[in-house]
């Protein structure tokens, strides 16, 4: 009937999934495997239009049909004069569409003017997600993210200066314990500059199968404990301006602190002092926490560390794992991290 790809941002979960390109132009990234062992490629105006033609006959009398997401990996690398005639064809079929978006990279963001950009909103493009996990250049050559901080920068500017809403997507750990400093302030000051509408935090966790995993086995990576990447988060936000941003954690299963979350030029007080109330706690207090929220998809508050009847149940089974042999909570904690994975059919990855 048509074509999907395998991934979307959690915010477009109820939105119409249309392929414009299959795959990821660049797709070295050693975290992401979401299109690993396939190969890119641009969809003709034609092909997309009968893709549309299909859904129209399938979903066309459905009024919940309002946004749209075009996949795959970068949609911005067609010609400008293909992805209009794409959305002016998609508003011609589902005329109660009020959100067309898309993932972009940033290289290819910064290759796009913003009179082009301008033009791709006045046909009904409304937001980019755009991935740029950090704004370190040690981390991005060390993730082979194939970009650099200035692109991210440029590109990003590009996307606000053309009035069209972006979301800039970071990763707390990613770096590793070595560069995590030099991670959250470089990410912090590459945000200061783009000034995002939307900050979207994505917990690292290391994939079974990541080629990341050889460089733990070698020594040149060494995963972080979150109460690690809390205090690295911590220093992130203290470093951002108060700006009307809005750093969102609580769409992300894998970000330990949901609750830090809101725009940065109202919450920010309120969101360090979440961060500083969970570092201070003890360890046994941090390991509470850390294993109701890994556990579950229940959003704990920090005060449930001090209930009695949870402690009763809790207490034993770190005691447990803690003789399990060496860091056996942190390991155990990396499993149901690695449990709690989004899958590439669901969710997103980069």
């Amino acid at each position: 009937m048509y074509e999907q790809g395998v991934i979307r941002p959690p915010s477009e979960a109820s939105s119409l999934l249309v392929r414009v390109t299959r795959n990821c132009p660049w797709n070295q990234c050693v975290f992401c495997p979401a299109y690993k062992g396939t190969k890119f490629s641009k969809r003709s105006v034609e092909e997309v239009k009968k893709d549309i033609d299909a859904m129209a006959v399938e979903y066309g009398g459905f009024a919940r049909i309002d946004s749209v997401f075009l996949q795959d990996a970068d949609s911005l690398v067609l010609a400008v004069d293909d992805l209009v005639a794409i959305l002016e064809y998609l508003r011609e079929k589902f005329p109660k569409i009020d959100r067309i978006t898309t993932y972009a990279r940033a290289r290819t963001l910064k290759r796009r003017t913003v009179a082009e950009l301008t033009r791709l909103k006045n046909a009904g493009l409304t937001r980019v997600h755009a991935g740029m996990e950090s704004g370190s250049e040690k981390v991005l050559q060390l993730i082979k993210k194939g970009l650099t901080p200035e692109e991210i920068v440029t590109g990003g500017r590009h996307v606000m200066d053309a009035g069209l809403e972006l979301s800039e997507y970071i990763m707390p750990g990613i770096a590793g314990r070595a560069l995590s400093e030099e991670h959250a302030r470089q990410t912090a000051h590459v945000l200061n500059q783009v000034r995002p509408h939307f900050i979207r935090v994505r917990t690292f966790a290391m994939h079974p199968l990541s080629p990341m995993q050889k460089m733990v086995r070698e020594g040149t990576f060494v995963t972080m404990a979150d109460d690690e990447i809390a205090g690295e988060i911590r220093l992130l936000v203290e470093d951002l301006d108060e700006m009307h941003s809005y750093f969102s954690s609580n769409d992300f299963s894998l970000n330990l602190l949901m609750q830090v979350d809101g725009f940065l030029d109202e919450k920010k007080a309120d969101m360090l002092r979440e961060l500083d109330t969970f570092l201070a706690f003890s360890k046994r207090e941090k390991q509470v926490y850390i294993l109701l929220q890994r556990s579950g998809y229940y959003r704990y508050p920090l005060d449930v560390v001090r209930d009695a009847g949870v402690l009763a149940k809790v207490l034993p089974e770190i005691e447990r794992l803690e003789k399990g042999g060496e860091d056996g909570f942190n390991k155990y904690i990396d499993i149901l991290k690695s449990h709690q994975l989004p899958q590439p059919q669901t969710d997103d990855w980069c």
